[in-house]
């Protein structure tokens, strides 16, 4: 999955963690790794985050704050930055969407959508 804006491009994987899950506790974990390419002509900083994740029972949960996984990144014109991160569902089907909020080096900022993309165990779906 891929989602570009205006100069931001967002690149999404997702695996799921079956070792550290306990499907009988409905405890399903998750972890993404995300790609943060600046194509734009200006350093770019990452100075928030928003997500909205809504599992297989329609129960959504937002996570705001500061950064990614304890950083805010700056990124240079034609380079990426990647993290990854994980989040625990109590379905083993979930779906995540949301928006990075960045700064560009002459301090304009702008939110960088994220388009939604599945969590979901292995051979769930067809």
């Amino acid at each position: 999955m891929t989602q570009s804006t205006t100069s931001i491009k967002v690149e999404v994987k997702t695996e799921y963690i079956e070792a550290q899950s306990t499907p009988d506790e409905e405890k399903f974990l998750f972890s993404y790794t995300i790609t943060i390419i600046n194509l734009g002509d200006q350093d770019v900083t990452l100075k928030s985050r928003h997500w909205c994740i809504t599992d297989a029972n329609g129960r959504k949960s937002e996570v705001q704050g500061a950064g990614v996984v304890g950083e805010t990144p700056t990124i240079k014109p034609n380079t990426a930055y990647q993290y990854t991160s994980g989040t625990v569902l109590e379905t083993p089907f979930g779906v995540m969407e949301g928006s990075y909020t960045m700064q560009k080096s002459n301090g304009e900022e702008f939110k960088a959508p994220i388009s939604a993309f599945s969590l979901a165990v292995p051979g769930l779906l067809h």
